[in-house]
């Protein structure tokens, strides 16, 4: 064997080609090729009998080496062959190929056939695959034989036999049991079993295998031949199929497209298939009448409880409404007996259940009066009920089952007699329980008794049965130690507490104890319980457990607590901050013990969403009345009545036990439950108000012609003209379709919306909008389509329209119809869906997007319905259709399980033209939906129909695949009439079948037909088939005799009283065959026009809502604001400002670009409008809040100081808030505040940066740098070349980024160019050898100190600007105090002195050279910079760009706002800048406009230090106090250095020129005015004149 093992190996590594895949040997030259090699086996499909590689013996072995030789010389040409051949290869066979074909599987088919399957001999002209060989012969009909035969060896007798069959390895990479079915080739064509030249078994055999290995598996095995053949009659071809299929897609391919084997199946079996479906979870449904007696005792039980719920009346249709129990018992025989469903049974069984029924659809005949399509909510509710009670039903018995297997396993290990007779009683007790149990909330209690008694891992642990568990309950342990001797000493047991309480049972009183507890608790004392109250503790949790799980306790608390439970919330603090009056959980925020049963809609959805998002704190608790009552009711059932000193000692151990059991086990569950029963509650409201929306949807009829258009087809659709607004790319799109659905012609116009004067603009506007009135002349649309999906397509009506007008006024007499044209907007979110879905693209496979909207959008005009079903395929797109704000709460299966339900119901009373429907395939959507069929059977269906091309019997249905009892739903909902191709046909339809009477009533409909024509014509009564038809047609043509018959009478005399209802639907579809029962199409409202134009909802926009508007242009009195909808917001100055009557220009507060918050003062809908207001007062006013449907249990608390706090707090931020999120990918780039950037790079090494969105709108970024801990420099940048109109180019990032005078190409670049050469510098720094950590005053007693120990050198060191972030300090000390001067950071170096320095020593090296040397100017004390400012209050609208720059900002290099240790927010507002670049001395929101101001002009830039012209940018380094760069609150400088800025002669800087004299007064640091050296250390010394300074 270890020979043969390395053989094998070996030829794994030899035999492979460049592919990887094994080279199989010549049939003769290697018959150790077919080792016992699983892979290689499975892959060549080879039988295992044929090629075990044990059989052959050692001297083949030794001949091995022999044959190598010539096996290497035949391997390459082999190899050519065979991939050849493998090109040649088919892999699956023609039916195969149709199969997929016909469900729209990609595939490439390969050239020549693959074998066929043996099969085709067994099925002979059976099924499609018999008709196609039949037709490609020409007509002429083959033997199965002769079929074999040209499939088997079709293109293969011409080829050498060295080849063989070797287009088999072709699917050697996936099959793994094809061996099975290549097994049914294997011919024997001469009789005799022995292989020829063209015969495939000789090449069967030629796959690794030699006459003599053949020979020896003859003699151990028998005959071959005969092994193979019994091997392949036992093989199903049907499996072999699915086993190609499944070899060859991928099985969520299959499943998608139903053909998997389960599939197939339940297209074969002759049962509706949702009902299949349906069965398969819940089991087959019992039939007999027992059980359905019992079963619909159970369903009246629910509908009646159902009924008593908040919703109950409106789910069953208002008041009036009541069920009759032998209806019920109907619906039920009906449903599972006869397998029919929802939609036959309210059609054509009203008779035998008329109360489950709308109460209108049994009111008296009125053939004139349309019916209305109807929901049956009942029905469905039944059904929905039904499949309850058969889970519960399995659920049971299979517990049922396991219980007793589990007592029998417990009862084999227990040996103490005690024990197994409480265990049998136990038992007993459990099986009663869950026999009488009702509701899956029973069974579960019945389940938790079980599994505390006889718990699963602790038995059949020898035997390897269960797992033993990893840790025991406190139960288990204390019932292990005996302590349920004792509990049972409590007195009663759990469960005769249980029936005491439920007043089922009376209990004997209690005989009082001997002894106390505490002694008996003596006798049970052990090692794991030490003393008597251990004891007594264990034994009481054990009762208290056992009564927690004792299911009638259960149920008694249960009924007490549901019933009377009441739930509270309130707001956490956060909560409290971000829910407003218009937040989705505002109702929901203050409720103050609501019950239980209180709870409508969708409340309780929102109230658990916010408390998992922790925005409230949701309570439930039992009133204290309710509360007092449950325990007194314990205590009467529980406790001893004798007044013995032993009796009283036990009554407090019972005490403590019922409050355990109580408090600790049973309220906290039965919280859990009234959760969940809140949550079911909520989900089923919301589901039916989801079901609701989309039956509105979906029951809405088609367009209607207008009634002076008089067409050849009463019926047909109109022609519609579809229009999609385009950008530009794609353009604006025109598709014109005909009354069926299909795409006539296609026109685009992306000129037409023009609205430039430009002439040539104009010109090319001029042709499109000849184009499109020669388009619409070509076409005549009855109606045309516009998609509504923003407000450009207004402007795009008007122009349609003005096309319109132009067309009536030049050419009257060719307009015809359209004269009245009506222009509609249709709601384009179904057919977006639709152009990205996968149907659009195998329905329209060469249309761009675009187009397959626009044909989406006039077919929804023409037929909602269907174009509904087109979604509702395997992708289910249909779900992504936005049908309820609160819809997220549903799962995916609970949505479509409705839409489902909703489709079938309206489809059914629609019905579908099936001769139509197979002209134009989109039109068979719905048909899923028919009573009977399924998405699989109605692709069957559909396949055979759209083969046959019409049909012109409804019976003949069954000719194509339907069995009995499915053509018996489906065929009164199956249209059959002269449409599509039988339009065109002479051959005779049945008028019957083009109504919805089915065909179990036709001789009824014939007989009244008949009596009717005898009775106006007086005739003899003929029975034959022309007098019945010439009776029907009458009765159509003439409605008015079916008036005159009088139903009771005529029932009456036939004796059918009973069929009142079936009569009536006779006599209508006589009158009128298929009337359309959908609600009439109704063009959109003023309202849903708005909505569905400006994508806003009636939540979103509102009255009193705060939204940010973008400011477009500015007139003197108003500024003219865009929302992020594109509604235009108009904002007058009065409402801008509470001094707005004060403002002359509003250019003077405002500028183009900027966003304001405002509220919505007003809505005009009608101009597309909103009034905003932004003044302060009205900004901190609540009146607009939504108190209309305020909760009856809301009660807000407004006594918390807290809350009011946090409210007024929150009130500020919002009116400071402009910060706006940006649609920029890049790993450096986060949409997050100024704030939230410092709290993300708390953590980070210094130098770490982020970029962010810049308060100063979107047309900056700013960039955060970590200087050091608490350090935060804030670095400006400008987009450029932005579309300033285009709010979403403005949201994007510039095509330019300028920083200073560099400028950028994208962020990456200025990654690399500036920020990493920055934070090198910066690390530099931080590691230079004179570095100090700590702030100024801590670095300067680090100096002082070192200047001590060494008095004759002057010391310095570098430290950290914590004022002004971005720069660092060099301090130094001469003789006593210190100096200051500050060193900017830069990417180029370190900028000292006006001077750039690429490295620190350079920078030393200077600074010791020219110490002495007089700076040319200084900068003065902020107290002269302040005096300079006036004085002003902050501006009302605050701003979040504050923090100063890194000096005072030049417009030619950007400044950098700072943050010492928190972000220096500057409030107010703008302008604030003074000329001079100092801040205000109540600070400035740090973006002043630059302005002339007397003598000096500055430069509108980003401030930076080091600069001569100061700039406007982002005022100045900003302070936390509100006061000017490193000042003080009050603009006041401290004693320590002055602060920067300058005179009124120009901008200053920390060591620039001031542009100007200095002032003699208040000079800046020790400077003396007549430039001579001032007293000590005299600051630098700067004389006017320009005098030397000293040391």
């Amino acid at each position: 064997m270890s020979r043969n093992a390395l053989s094998d190996e070996e030829d794994d590594h030899e035999l492979e080609d460049e592919d990887g895949e094994p080279v199989h040997a010549d049939p003769v030259d290697d018959p150790d090729n077919g080792d016992d090699d699983d892979d290689e086996e499975d892959e060549e499909g080879d039988n295992e009998f044929e090629n075990d590689g044990f059989i052959v013996d050692d001297e083949e072995e030794e001949e091995e080496d022999d044959e190598e030789e010539e096996e290497k010389n035949s391997d390459e040409e082999r190899q050519k062959k065979k991939k050849k051949r493998r090109k040649m290869d088919e892999d699956l066979d023609e039916d195969d190929y149709l199969l997929l074909q016909d469900n729209d599987v990609k595939f490439q088919k390969r050239k020549f056939k693959r074998l066929k399957k043996a099969q085709r001999e067994r099925e002979g002209g059976q099924g499609g695959s018999s008709d196609d060989d039949f037709d490609r012969s020409g007509g002429v009909g083959r033997s199965a034989e002769d079929k074999i035969k040209d499939n088997l060896f079709d293109d293969v007798d011409d080829l050498p036999d060295d080849v063989g069959d070797e287009e088999d390895i072709a699917v050697e990479e996936d099959v793994v049991g094809s061996e099975d079915e290549m097994a049914d080739f294997i011919v024997d064509e001469d009789g005799n079993g022995q292989p020829r030249k063209s015969n495939y078994k000789k090449r069967k055999y030629g796959q690794g295998s030699d006459m003599s290995a053949i020979h020896d598996a003859n003699e151990i095995f028998g005959d071959v031949g005969e092994l193979l053949s019994i091997r392949k009659k036992g093989l199903a071809s049907s499996e072999r199929m699915e086993r190609r299929l499944e070899d060859e897609f991928e099985p969520t391919i299959l499943s998608e497209k139903y053909m998997t084997g389960k599939d197939d199946e339940i297209r074969q079996v002759d049962i509706p298939e949702r009902m299949q479906i349906s069965e398969d979870s819940t089991g087959d449904p019992p039939v007999d009448e027992l059980s359905i007696e019992e079963e619909s005792n159970w369903i009246y039980a629910q509908l009646t409880s159902l009924l008593k719920e908040p919703d109950g009346l409106h789910v069953f249709g208002g008041q009036g409404f009541s069920v009759n129990k032998d209806d019920i018992a109907k619906f039920l025989e009906l449903h599972h007996v006869q397998k029919l469903e929802i939609p036959f049974i309210a059609m054509y069984r009203k008779e035998q259940c008329r109360s489950l029924l709308d109460s209108s659809d049994n009111s008296d005949l009125n053939i004139e009066k349309k019916p209305e399509a109807k929901w049956h909510k009942v029905l469905w509710m039944i059904q929905d009920l039904d499949r309850k009670w058969l889970l519960l039903r399995k659920r049971k018995m299979a517990l049922h089952g396991y219980y007793t297997k589990r007592f029998e396993e417990e009862s084999r290990r227990v040996y103490d007699e005690n024990r197994l007779n409480l265990n049998q009683y136990l038992f007993e007790s459990i099986m009663k329980s869950l026999k009488v149990a009702e509701t899956e909330r029973e069974v579960d209690d019945v389940d938790s008794k079980f599994n505390l008694h006889f718990p699963a891992g602790e038995v059949g642990v020898d035997e390897g049965q269960y797992k033993r568990p990893k840790r025991k309950s406190q139960y288990s342990i204390c019932s292990k130690a005996g302590l349920w001797e004792v509990a049972n000493k409590f007195g009663y047991s759990a469960e005769q507490l249980g029936l005491a309480l439920s007043l089922e049972k009376l209990v004997d009183e209690l005989e009082d104890a001997k002894e106390t507890p505490e002694e008996m608790a003596m006798n049970f004392v052990c090692a794991m319980f030490e003393n008597s109250q251990a004891v007594l503790k264990g034994a009481r949790h054990m009762a208290a457990v056992e009564i927690s799980c004792e299911p009638s306790v259960k149920k008694y608390v249960r009924g007490i607590y549901m019933e009377n439970a009441v739930v509270s919330t309130s707001p956490t603090v956060e909560g409290n901050g971000i829910i407003d009056s218009f937040h989705q959980f505002a109702g929901v925020k203050w409720l103050r013990e609501k019950p239980l049963s209180k709870f409508e809609g969708a409340q309780w959805l929102l109230i658990q969403k916010a408390e998992e998002e922790k925005l409230l704190q949701v309570t439930f608790k039992l009133p204290e009345n309710h509360m007092n009552r449950l325990v007194s009711d314990c205590y009467e059932h529980y406790l001893s009545v004798g007044v013995s000193k032993y009796a009283q000692l036990w009554n407090e151990q019972r005490k403590l036990i019922l409050e355990d059991a109580l408090h600790t086990f049973i309220l906290p569950s039965m919280e859990k439950e009234a959760r969940f029963l809140l949550t079911s509650r909520a989900k089923s409201r919301l589901l039916s108000e989801y079901g609701e929306a989309l039956w509105n949807k979906v029951s809405a009829g088609p367009y209607q012609k207008k009634e002076m258009d008089i067409s050849s087809d009463e019926e047909a659709a109109p022609r519609v003209m579809a229009c999609c607004w385009g950008p530009g790319k794609p353009p604006n799109t025109f598709v014109m379709l005909d009354s069926s659905g299909e795409v006539l012609d296609v026109l685009y116009a992306g000129s037409l919306t023009l609205r430039s004067q430009n002439v040539n603009d104009q010109q090319r506007k001029k042709n499109d909008q000849d184009r499109v009135l020669k388009f619409m002349m070509d076409h005549q649309p009855h109606v045309v389509a516009l998609g509504a999906v923003n407000l450009a397509c207004t402007r795009l009506k008007d122009d349609i329209y003005e096309v319109i007008f132009q067309m009536i006024e030049e050419k009257p007499r060719d307009v015809g119809q359209m004269d009245d044209l009506t222009i509609v907007y249709v709601d384009e979110s179904l057919p977006r869906l639709y152009e990205n879905s996968r149907i659009s693209g195998e329905q329209l496979p060469q249309q761009s997007g675009i187009v397959k909207r626009a044909v989406a959008l006039g077919r929804y005009l023409q037929n909602p319905l269907v174009m509904a079903a087109t979604l509702c395929g395997p992708g289910r797109e249909i779900l992504s259709w936005k049908l309820h704000p609160l819809e997220g709460f549903l799962q995916v299966d609970e949505k479509y399980g409705m839409v489902e339900q909703v489709m079938v119901d309206i489809t059914n009373q629609v019905g579908i033209d099936v001769n139509m429907a197979a002209s134009h395939e989109w039109l068979f959507s719905p048909l899923q939906f028919i009573s009977g069929l399924g998405p699989r059977k109605a692709a069957s269906l559909q396949r055979s129909l759209v083969r046959a091309g019409s049909i012109f019997v409804r019976k003949d249905l069954i000719m194509h695949g339907l069995g009995k009892k499915v053509f018996v739903n489906a065929a009164g909902f199956l249209r059959i009439r002269r449409s599509g191709l039988a339009a065109s046909s002479s051959q005779f339809i049945d008028l019957l079948d083009d109504t919805r009477i089915h065909p179990e009533s036709y001789g009824l409909a014939q007989e009244l037909a008949k009596d009717i024509y005898d009775q106006d014509v007086r005739g003899d009564s003929n029975d034959d088939e022309d007098a019945i038809e010439m009776a029907i047609e009458h009765v159509r043509d003439r409605p008015g005799s079916l008036r005159k018959v009088v139903l009771e009478e005529y029932l009456a005399s036939k004796n059918r009283e009973n069929k009142k209802e079936t009569y009536s639907n006779i006599m209508r579809e006589l009158s009128c065959g298929f009337q359309d029962w959908r609600i009439p199409f109704k063009d959109p409202s003023a309202d849903e026009e708005f909505f569905m134009n400006s994508g806003e909802t009636e939540d979103t926009i509102a009255e009193g809502r705060i939204v940010q508007a973008t400011v477009r242009k500015l007139q003197s009195g108003r500024a003219i604001c865009v929302l992020d909808s594109g509604l235009t917001g108009m904002l007058s100055k009065e409402d801008f400002a509470d001094d707005g009557r004060d403002i002359v220009e509003m250019s003077d507060r405002l500028k183009e670009g900027e966003i304001l918050t405002c509220k919505i003062k007003s809505i005009h809908k009608q101009r597309y409008q909103v009034f905003l207001i932004c003044k302060e007062s009205e900004m901190r006013n609540n009146r607009h809040q939504r108190n209309q449907d305020l909760d009856p249990y809301y009660h807000e608390d407004r006594n918390s100081l807290h809350i009011e706090k946090e409210k007024a707090r929150k009130e500020k931020e919002l009116v400071k808030k402009h910060f706006k999120s940006r649609m920029i990918v890049h790993p450096r780039f986060q949409n997050i505040t100024a704030d939230q950037a410092t709290e993300y790079l708390s953590d980070k090494e210094f130098g770490e940066s982020i970029v962010r969105p810049s308060s100063r709108g979107l047309n900056y970024l700013t960039l955060t740098l970590k200087i050091y801990d608490g350090v935060y420099a804030h670095k400006e940048i400008v987009e450029g070349g932005k579309e300033s109109k285009d709010i979403t180019s403005l949201q994007r990032i510039g095509k330019t980024l300028t920083i200073g005078e560099d400028t950028f190409e994208d962020l990456d670049e200025v990654m690399d160019r500036y920020v990493d050469p920055l934070v090198s510098h910066l690390k530099t720094m931080l590691n230079y050898r004179k570095f100090r950590k700590g702030t100024k005053s801590e670095v300067d007693e680090l100096l002082r100190i070192e200047k001590s120990e060494n008095p004759a050198r002057i010391v310095y060191c570098f430290g950290i600007s914590h004022e002004h972030p971005g720069t660092f300090i060099l301090s130094y000390i001469r003789s006593t105090n210190p100096h200051h001067e500050y060193v900017g950071l830069y990417p180029k170096g370190f900028k000292f002195r006006k001077r750039m320095f690429e490295s620190i020593d350079k920078l030393v090296a200077y600074f010791q050279r020219h110490i002495d040397d007089p700076l040319q100017e200084t900068a003065p004390s902020i107290r002269s910079v302040a005096a300079m400012v006036p004085m002003r209050s902050p501006a009302d609208r605050g701003g979040s760009s504050g923090g100063g720059s890194w000096g005072g900002g030049s417009q030619s290099e950007g400044g950098w706002k700072g943050r010492g240790g928190g972000e220096y927010r500057n409030g107010g507002g703008r302008g604030d800048g003074h000329p001079s670049g100092a801040p205000r001395p109540y600070g400035g929101r740090g973006r002043g406009r630059g302005r002339r101001d007397n003598n000096s002009e500055r430069d509108d830039g980003n401030g930076d230090w080091g600069n001569n012209n100061t700039g406007a940018g982002n005022g100045g380094w900003g302070s936390s106090g509100g006061g000017g760069w490193g000042s003080e609150s009050g603009g006041k400088k401290s004693d320590s250095a002055g602060g920067w800025g300058s005179e009124s002669g120009g901008g200053g800087g920390w060591g620039n020129e001031s542009g100007g004299k200095k002032s003699s007064e208040d000079g800046g640091w020790g400077k003396e005015s007549s430039g001579k050296k001032s007293g000590e250390d005299g600051g630098w010394g700067n004389s006017g004149g320009g005098g030397g300074s000293g040391w």
